[in-house]
């Protein structure tokens, strides 16, 4: 079965409520999704492998983990995944990224693809793979069936807010996967999308409609 962490912590809950209020300009949501990405980021990276190394300090040698070579590799599902992606970059950038693009079709309400761009060694790397929302979990299945399919082998879900509806159908396409978010929401509507959720996460962070 899935294992599926919501990350409760006083500033996770308050970075996302400025994320859910309506009124939040588009300016100021990115900047709060920047800070709430790099909060996110230590619990998740917890989830990397290390290995002992020895380094030589100005004083002795000591013996210090470091990340496993080929280092992991953060992938978005564009374009919202780009904002958590940029966030965890900054505090992992030796991560290299890439990226799946997958379009919600209006009337199926199912993701579609329509580009994909990863790094190389795929198939060795640990995989934080992002998107803000999960909610039919349409895109988030078929990205990491993509990577899947890529020799992949190592995937980490990392989302804001995901819905029961999402989490279910992401779980029955792949019960291997870990999904880390800061919020468990209620349900989607009759238009597949999350309640209470925070609109598009897409359009608020770029100003579009």
């Amino acid at each position: 079965m899935t294992h599926v962490t919501e990350l409760e912590h006083p500033i996770v809950s308050h970075k996302l409520a400025i994320l859910r209020d309506e009124n939040t300009s588009s300016p100021d949501f990115r900047k709060t999704l920047m800070e709430l990405g790099n909060i996110m980021s230590w619990p998740v990276f917890s989830h990397l492998n290390v290995t002992p190394t020895q380094v030589k300090t100005p004083m002795e040698h000591t013996t210090q983990s470091v990340l496993v070579k080929p280092y992991p590799c953060i992938v978005s599902i564009l374009r919202a995944g780009n904002g958590m992606a940029d966030a965890f970059s900054a505090s992992l950038p030796e991560a290299p990224i890439g990226y799946i693009g997958m379009q919600r079709d209006s009337d199926t309400h199912i993701a579609e693809p329509y580009f994909k761009k990863l790094p190389d060694q795929i198939e060795e790397r640990q995989i934080i793979l992002v998107d803000p929302m999960l909610a039919t979990g349409s895109s988030a299945s078929q990205a990491a069936g993509f990577l899947k399919k890529d020799g992949a082998r190592k995937i980490l879900f990392v989302c804001l807010v995901a819905a029961p509806e999402g989490i279910e159908y992401f779980h029955q396409q792949h019960a291997d996967i870990p999904i880390i978010t800061a919020a468990l929401d209620r349900k989607l509507d009759e238009n597949a999308y999350i309640l209470p959720g925070l609109g598009d996460a897409g359009d608020r962070i770029y100003g579009t409609e």
